[in-house]
């Protein structure tokens, strides 16, 4: 006799509207996280979410579209922007920070979509592209207040600032695959500041 193929179970039901969204939206960060980009099906997110895949078809045209709103939805939560009063503490909190999203596993997965063909995908170039600016964007306001201070040179431009943070924390998480920790997050704290007392990080 022909052995009984398992079906993997559906998750509980979960309606219409913003339950049904969360829902689907938490199984497709789940998908990208367990199954990557690549290998992830709306089928797979519907079971997983509780829904008919014709649910996130009326919803999301394509999966494009839904991994896409996914990641927005997952990122856009708002980023406690520290003011402890001293620069260094300022940006140790947020490059620690980073690091932490950033090697979980929904961080994990967004670099990974990020670095995929999915790059080449308008929906998704556009939502890591926004990802980065409103990350900088919220966290302007640390470099601002330092400069005030006259914790960093007049005419430190913020965005360069920043990204000279961020910087070798990335190259750790793409490049080399070395070991990213707090540790890491401070000695990028040091690298920005030694830039921008140099007069190395002014707008142009």
């Amino acid at each position: 006799m022909k052995p009984v193929e398992s079906t993997p179970q559906r998750g509980p039901a979960v309606g219409r509207g913003s339950k049904m969204r969360a829902a689907v939206m938490a199984a497709a960060i789940t998908e990208l996280t367990e199954t990557g980009y690549a290998a992830l099906t709306v089928d797979a997110v519907a079971q997983r979410a509780g829904v008919h895949k014709t649910t996130i078809y009326r919803n999301w045209k394509t999966s494009d579209g839904l991994v896409a709103d996914a990641l927005a939805d997952h990122f856009a939560t708002d980023i406690p922007i520290p003011d402890t009063g001293a620069v260094k503490d300022d940006l140790r909190a947020l490059a620690r920070a980073l690091v932490a999203t950033m090697t979980a596993p929904a961080g994990r997965a967004l670099l990974t979509t990020a670095l995929s063909d999915a790059v080449r995908t308008p929906e998704l170039a556009e939502i890591k592209r926004a990802l980065f600016e409103d990350r900088f964007r919220r966290a302007e306001p640390v470099v601002l207040r330092a400069v005030d201070r006259g914790e960093l040179p007049t005419g430190t431009d913020p965005g360069e600032l920043l990204k000279a943070l961020v910087a070798p924390i990335y190259f750790r998480l793409v490049f080399t695959g070395e070991p990213v920790d707090e540790t890491t997050a401070d000695r990028a704290v040091d690298v920005a500041l030694a830039a921008a007392h140099a007069h190395a990080l002014s707008a142009p």
